[in-house]
């Protein structure tokens, strides 16, 4: 179980390490954003487990990890249509 939970922060720090070495492009950003919920739905399903408590959490938690999810695609894709691509350097307000 203790091997369960360093994978699962391991998995946090390295994803954590990835979204802000490749912040310049949206769909990376977006990629590792999905790993970190996924992480983190992993360790709520082994404390609710461990715990004994109802998953009915877990269900809100994906219903808002999916809501989450469309909205980055649906801004990707805008800015896809937009611009052409998904690299942030070409804005003048994030530079």
């Amino acid at each position: 179980m203790k091997y369960v939970y360093i994978m699962i922060f391991m998995g946090m720090f390295v994803s954590n390490l990835i979204f802000c070495l490749y912040r310049k492009y949206l769909l990376i950003m977006l990629m590792m954003l999905e790993f970190m919920v996924l992480n983190i739905f992993f360790f709520l399903n082994f404390y609710l487990y461990f715990y004994n408590i109802n998953y009915f959490f877990l269900m809100i938690f994906l219903v808002v990890t999916v809501c989450e999810g469309v909205m980055g695609v649906a801004i990707m894709v805008n800015m896809f249509r937009m611009y052409g691509l998904d690299y942030f350097c070409i804005f003048n307000l994030l530079i």
